[in-house]
């Protein structure tokens, strides 16, 4: 008798696990939109940067460590937007990073033309974050500046930002990173029409922004991001 209760246990808490997943998933290619802040939508996107659709694609990495991507701690490669843009690049962003080309420094930024037909941007971003175990939420803001005013030099309209902390391994607090992004990108989005009134700057206006989430982080990451929007609104 006991023991069947204890396989009801089971049974009960695989059953609700597997339905609150399934509740908390979201497909892939669904997109919405989570507010507008200065004429900028902010778009939250359920895909990998290898596949969004803008004229600038932004990736975030950190400093090299061998394997990082595809260790146990990173997400499975089904799921793995950085190992979806290497495969992309036919190995290249593992190639370019372990050799040191690119080294991933905090702020650090390199610029790839990607071969034709290789994924939907045409121009593609790379962003570092430095050392992973110094890694804080608060760097996402700077990040997100330097992605928006990079963007704009760039003479985009539009990109697509992947953060890909949870690609890397990191177990980051999905809103607040994602909410501190579109604060970043507020700020130098502001202070180009700061430049722009005052006759010093003549980039094009910044109109979209697609922020990228994963399946299991997209409603999460939107409540992060609605939250942002919110706050930049009042100010």
């Amino acid at each position: 008798m006991k023991n069947n209760a204890i396989r009801l246990y089971i049974i009960l808490g695989l059953f609700f696990s597997t339905l609150y997943l399934a509740q908390t998933t979201t497909a892939i290619g669904i997109s919405k939109i989570w507010g507008t802040v200065d004429g900028i939508s902010m778009v939250g996107l359920v895909q990998g940067p290898s596949s969004a659709d803008a004229q600038l694609q932004v990736a975030c990495v950190f400093e090299y460590t061998e394997g990082d991507i595809f260790n146990a701690q990173a997400l499975p490669a089904k799921l793995n937007g950085l190992v979806h843009l290497d495969e992309a690049l036919k190995g290249e962003l593992t190639n370019i990073r372990k050799a040191g080309q690119f080294q991933g420094h905090s702020l650090e930024t390199l610029l790839i033309m990607p071969p034709s037909g290789s994924m939907s941007a045409k121009k593609l971003l790379l962003i570092g974050l430095g050392d992973r175990n110094k890694f804080t939420p608060d760097l996402m803001i700077s990040v997100g500046e330097v992605a928006a005013r990079e963007a704009m030099r760039l003479g985009v309209t539009n990109f697509a930002f992947a953060s890909d902390l949870k690609d890397a391994g990191i177990d980051s607090p999905t809103a607040l990173v994602a909410g501190n992004v579109v604060r970043g990108i507020v700020l130098a989005n502001r202070s180009e029409n700061y430049l722009k009134e005052h006759k010093l700057s003549t980039t094009k206006k910044l109109e979209k922004v697609y922020l990228l989430a994963g399946p299991a982080f997209f409603e999460t990451a939107g409540g992060g991001i609605s939250d942002a929007i919110l706050e930049a609104q009042k100010k």
